[in-house]
């Protein structure tokens, strides 16, 4: 019997340990909403204000303006439109909500230098001699792309998904990048989606896909039109 109590004694003690270490996670986990302020609601205006989405100040106050805008992007991206910033809303905008980051900076892209150079052939490849804007956009497309449940969940894998980009195909992908293009890379890393959460683009000129045709244009830039 004494065994027994022991026993049920010792499950009782692991049990409150999981509890309030779970409590202890919940608790550190930050959730951004209207009346939050600090650098981390700055960031995501900043990132906002890049995107399109936002048009008022960068104070790092969580206000009616901010809670707009963060409905307007997850109308976009699919998400829930509550104009809270919790964990899907933050993946979708790149930011770290774990209260040990909440003082990061702008840049929280999270991609290596190799990401960065590998996203810079890609736009010098499919987008040298547009506009850089229009270079941008192409970075931000196949960042929209790694975003998605819909294709693979990094850069190598959304360029080098079988078909996806021309220039895989025919080896432009292996030319080397300029400034421009390393830049445009770092902007689109950075946050700046000149196409608003677009996941296609191509040349009417010259596109030969029929199904591409189909999809619903959301803006052009230089020879490109950027669809969803």
């Amino acid at each position: 019997m004494k065994r027994i109590l022991t026993f049920l004694l010792c499950v009782a003690m692991i049990a409150l340990v999981l509890v309030a270490s779970y409590t202890r996670e919940e608790a550190s986990a930050e959730v951004l909403k209207q009346g939050s302020q600090g650098a981390l609601v700055k960031t995501a205006q900043t990132k906002l204000k890049n995107w399109g989405y936002y048009s008022g100040a960068v104070d790092g106050i969580y206000g009616p303006k901010t809670v707009a805008a963060v409905k307007y992007f997850q109308r976009v991206n699919g998400l829930t439109q509550d104009g809270i910033i919790g964990a899907k809303t933050a993946a979708a905008m790149g930011l770290s909500l774990s209260s040990a980051s909440s003082s990061a900076s702008s840049s929280v892209s999270g991609y290596s230098s190799s990401d960065s150079y590998l996203l810079a052939k890609c736009i010098y490849a499919e987008a040298r001699g547009e506009p850089y804007t229009g270079q941008v956009a192409v970075g931000a497309v196949i960042l929209n792309r790694v975003r998605s449940s819909k294709f693979p969940n990094s850069i190598s894998g959304v360029i080098y998904q079988p078909y996806a980009f021309t220039c895989v195909a025919d080896g432009q992908i292996n030319l080397t990048p300029d400034a421009n293009a390393k830049k445009a890379a770092q902007d689109a890393l950075n946050g700046w989606d000149p196409t608003n959460g677009c996941l296609y683009y191509y040349n009417p000129a010259t596109a030969t896909s029929s199904w591409i045709w189909s999809r619903t244009v959301m803006l052009s830039i230089g020879k490109h039109n950027f669809a969803l």
